[in-house]
């Protein structure tokens, strides 16, 4: 996925915020803000995005987000459980309609036999569905892994 691509994804994401007169928040670790990045750079988007947080240690997850830190000790900071924590937590923590959250080992080191380099959890959260997650595996350098979950993530809002 290109620079433009992800532009383009995340203009639609735009434009069907501003069509639903939805707002938009997001919570990320391995993307480290990228999410927020792209949607920030459209004119105008101080009107659906609401803002986001970086939480890439532990301990921001439950300063910043609410996660339980029992959660994280139990399940894993890459876990489906602190994603969709995060997406409800980033609900919260901004008063938007609707979130998304992204969780994962971007590499090229910190993967595990049960969790390698590439897993990627993400959660979508709303006000008025129930929050929804998504486990992938993603190839390629870090900085691959880390655009790759950044566009699963827009595409996730289009969704």
């Amino acid at each position: 996925m290109t620079n433009e691509e992800l532009a383009q994804l995340a203009g639609r994401v735009a434009d069907q915020s501003m069509r639903a007169g939805r707002t938009l928040a997001t919570a990320e670790s391995c993307t480290g803000g990228w999410i927020a990045k792209c949607l920030t750079d459209i004119p105008g988007s101080s009107e659906w995005f609401r803002g986001g947080v970086v939480s890439y240690s532990n301990e921001m997850k439950a300063r910043l987000l609410g996660v339980p830190e029992d959660l994280i000790a139990k399940e894993g900071a890459v876990s489906e459980a602190v994603a969709r924590a995060m997406a409800e937590g980033a609900l919260r923590a901004c008063g938007a309609d609707c979130a998304v959250a992204v969780t994962g080992v971007a590499g090229p080191e910190g993967g595990s036999a049960g969790k390698p380099v590439g897993t990627v959890w993400l959660a979508w959260a709303a006000r008025d569905r129930q929050t929804r997650s998504l486990l992938q595996s993603f190839d390629g350098d870090r900085e691959a892994v880390r655009r790759a979950a950044a566009a699963c993530a827009l595409q996730g809002l289009l969704a």
